[in-house]
C-alpha cells in the first residue's frame, strides 16, 4: 500500500489512504483546532477528575446512576489524557514522531473511549427504564451484582471492539515527502484492504453509535410515555426521579450532538470507499477537511458531562462544592 498523508486516528486514515488529489493547500487551520483541543483537555481533565473524586468520596451512598456516572467519567478521562498527542500532531504539520507503540495506544484509546461512552449511556438509559417503567418488577435486576455485570460487559466489549486499532495501527513513511504517518494498515492480512476497511468502519459505527442510539431512543420514548401518565411533580420521589432522568437525557443529547457528525462522516467515507459516491476531488476534499473538525467535536463530549452533572444535579453539585471546600467558604461569606 502506498502511504499517503494520514492522521492521528484510524478514521482519518480510512479516508486518506485512497486520496489521489492535491491537499497541499488545505485550509485546515493549524491554530484553531489545537487551541480548542487544549481547552477540551484542561476542562475535561479537571472536570472528570472532580467527578471521579466526588463519586469515590460518596461511595457509601452510591446510587445506580452515580456508579454509571463515575465509570463514564473514567472513560472520558482515559481519552482526555491523549489529547496533547493530537495537538502535537496538528502543530507539527500532521507528522508522527512518537513511534509505533504510541500510535497503537492513541488509536486504541480514542475508539475505546467512544465505545465505552456509548455503552455506558445505553446502560444508564436501560437502568432508568427499569426504575421508572418497570419499577415494581425490576428490583432484582438493579442489584449491585447486576450493575457490576453490566459495567464489566460494557468495558470488555469496548475493549474487544477496539482491539483491531491496537493490532493493525502502525507507522508508515511516505518516500516522496519523508513524512511518517500513524495509520491503520490491513494490507498484511487481507487482499481487499479497501473493502475490509469500509466494512470495519461501518461495523464499528453501527455497534458504537447507531445501535446504542436506537436503544436510548426506545428507552426514553417508553419513559416519556410513563412520565406523562403516572408522574406527579408534587411527589418528592417523583421529583427526584425526574431530576436524575433529566441529567441522563441531557448527557445522551450532548453525546448524540457531539458524536453524530463524526459517525456520519465515517459512514460516508466508508460508502465512498465502496464506490457508492462519485470519485471527485471536490468530494474527497470535503471529506478530508471535515474529519479534523468532527473529530474535535466528538472529543468535546469528554469534557461536557461533568458540567451537566454540576448544573442539573443539586445533590452532585453540593457534593462537588463540599469536596472543593467552596460550600463552607460560601456560607462564611454569606454570614459576613
Amino acid at each position: 500500500m502506498e502511504p499517503t498523508e494520514s492522521s492521528y486516528n484510524v478514521d482519518f486514515d480510512e479516508m486518506e489512504n485512497y486520496i489521489r488529489c492535491d491537499f497541499s493547500d488545505w485550509p485546515v487551520t493549524a491554530s484553531f483546532i489545537p487551541v480548542i483541543s487544549m481547552l477540551i483537555f484542561i476542562l475535561g481533565l479537571t472536570g472528570n477528575s472532580v467527578v471521579l473524586f466526588t463519586v469515590w468520596r460518596a461511595r457509601a451512598k452510591w446510587r445506580a446512576a452515580t456508579i454509571y456516572i463515575g465509570n463514564l467519567a473514567l472513560a472520558d478521562l482515559a481519552f482526555i489524557v491523549t489529547m496533547p498527542v493530537w495537538v502535537a500532531y496538528i502543530v507539527t504539520g500532521r507528522q508522527w514522531y512518537l513511534g509505533v507503540v504510541m500510535c497503537k495506544m492513541n488509536n486504541f484509546m480514542f475508539l475505546f473511549s467512544v465505545f465505552t461512552s456509548a455503552f455506558l449511556l445505553t446502560c444508564m438509559s436501560f437502568d432508568r427504564y427499569l426504575a421508572i417503567v418497570r419499577s415494581l418488577s425490576s428490583t432484582h435486576l438493579r442489584t449491585r451484582g447486576h450493575i457490576r455485570a453490566s459495567l464489566a460487559a460494557a468495558w470488555m466489549l469496548s475493549g474487544l471492539l477496539s482491539v483491531p486499532n491496537l493490532v493493525f495501527s502502525t507507522t508508515l513513511q511516505d518516500p516522496s515527502s519523508n513524512q511518517t504517518f500513524c495509520t491503520l494498515d490491513l494490507g498484511l492480512v487481507v487482499e481487499q484492504e479497501r473493502l475490509w476497511q469500509a466494512g470495519f468502519s461501518l461495523t464499528l459505527s453501527a455497534l458504537g453509535f447507531l445501535l446504542p442510539f436506537l436503544v436510548m431512543v426506545v428507552c426514553y420514548g417508553l419513559i416519556g410515555y410513563t412520565v406523562m401518565r403516572h408522574f406527579n411533580i408534587r411527589h418528592k420521589e417523583d421529583q427526584r426521579k425526574w431530576r436524575l432522568l433529566r441529567i441522563i437525557i441531557m448527557a445522551v443529547v450532548v453525546f448524540t450532538a457531539c458524536c453524530m457528525p463524526y459517525h456520519v462522516c465515517r459512514i460516508t467515507g466508508a460508502l465512498y470507499q465502496l464506490d457508492l459516491f462519485p470519485a471527485t476531488c471536490t468530494f474527497e476534499r470535503f471529506l478530508g477537511l471535515t474529519f479534523p473538525y468532527v473529530f474535535t467535536l466528538a472529543s468535546a463530549n469528554s469534557c461536557l458531562n461533568p458540567f451537566l452533572y454540576a448544573f442539573l444535579d443539586l445533590r452532585f453539585r453540593s457534593q462537588c462544592l463540599r469536596l472543593l471546600h467552596l460550600k463552607k467558604l460560601r456560607k462564611t461569606s454569606t454570614k459576613r
